[in-house]
């Protein structure tokens, strides 16, 4: 397998979360592709941020003794939106808006997950 998900999957191997943008700069885009869409810009990798913020979430359930899980859209600073999932939350806990981090699960086949950030009040 070759091309920009095969390069996605080896970074995450790595454990690099990359993201590509126009070459110049840009908006960053997601998933992995040859082209700008829209415009068939060129591409360029660069290390991404890992900060978001949960734009939608669900709970899959599944069946007892199973406890479900979730799964998210998260809008990236870079201002692309990944599918993932956060961990260490319920369904209490788990809200549109939440500042989330990337994170890395390394194994035979990586993945990226997104734990919540703690918001300092005051």
């Amino acid at each position: 397998m070759s091309g920009p998900a095969a390069e996605w999957d080896a970074a995450l191997a790595e454990g690099r979360f990359l993201i590509q943008q126009p070459v110049g700069g840009g908006k960053a885009v997601f998933p992995p592709r040859a082209f700008a869409p829209g415009t068939g810009a060129e591409l360029e990798w660069v290390e991404a941020s890992g900060h978001g913020t949960v734009y939608s979430a669900t709970w899959i359930q599944r069946k007892p003794p199973e406890p479900p899980y979730n799964v998210v859209l998260v809008d990236l600073e870079e201002g692309a939106r990944l599918m993932g999932r956060v961990e260490g939350v319920t369904p209490e806990t788990l809200q549109i808006g939440m500042a989330v981090r990337a994170r890395i699960i390394a194994g035979e086949t990586p993945a990226l997950v997104f734990d919540p950030v703690e918001q300092a009040h005051g």
